[in-house]
């Protein structure tokens, strides 16, 4: 057992625009977001939220996850452009933790940036695809906002959530139109 203690993870669903979303928040802030969350997503996230903080998550008792359900229903519902919550960033390291960090404060609400972009804000120019590899291990999506990284010919990219979530937060920002159906 690590210094997060037995019972220090705690989870819940929250409904959203783009489906069920797990949140997951230690002492330290908030540590995970899933797409997707229907039963055997779930199960398996919390499986391996318990393998890599070495505590065994449990349904939100405390109110930890108060915040990032407020803030998350905000945004859904164009009030929110700017998360301002704790974020414990123990499940990425790194190059990946870098990356994701000047993602976090550096690509506000209804903008996009290239992947190679991003390598150049963080010092290594030629790592555009390795920026893609730390948004595919991204920990907080939406919270920290990989679907604003796109590729510098104006394709998608890919995305974690699938392709129509991409598209659907990024209409909900303003970059892309809303889908006529």
């Amino acid at each position: 057992m690590n210094s997060y203690g037995q019972s220090s993870v705690e989870w819940a669903v929250v409904g959203s625009d783009i489906g069920p979303l797990l949140l997951a928040a230690t002492g330290q802030g908030l540590v995970s977001v899933v797409f997707h969350a229907e039963e055997p997503v779930r199960e398996k996230a919390l499986g391996r939220l318990r393998d890599r903080l070495g505590a065994t998550p449990v349904e939100s008792a405390t109110g930890r996850l108060a915040e990032p359900i407020r803030m998350l229903s905000a945004y859904f519902a164009g009030g929110l452009r700017e998360f301002r919550l704790p974020l414990d960033w123990s499940l990425s390291s790194g190059f990946n933790r870098q990356v994701l960090r000047e993602l976090a404060t550096g690509v506000s609400y209804g903008t996009v940036v290239g992947y190679g972009d991003l390598a150049e804000r963080v010092g290594q120019p030629r790592a555009a695809q390795a920026v893609g590899v730390a948004m595919g291990s991204n920990p907080l999506p939406v919270v920290v906002p990989c679907h604003r990284v796109v590729e510098s010919d104006g394709g998608l990219g890919g995305f974690g959530g699938g392709l129509e979530t991409k598209r659907r937060l990024l209409a909900l920002e303003g970059v892309l139109p809303e889908p006529l159906f």
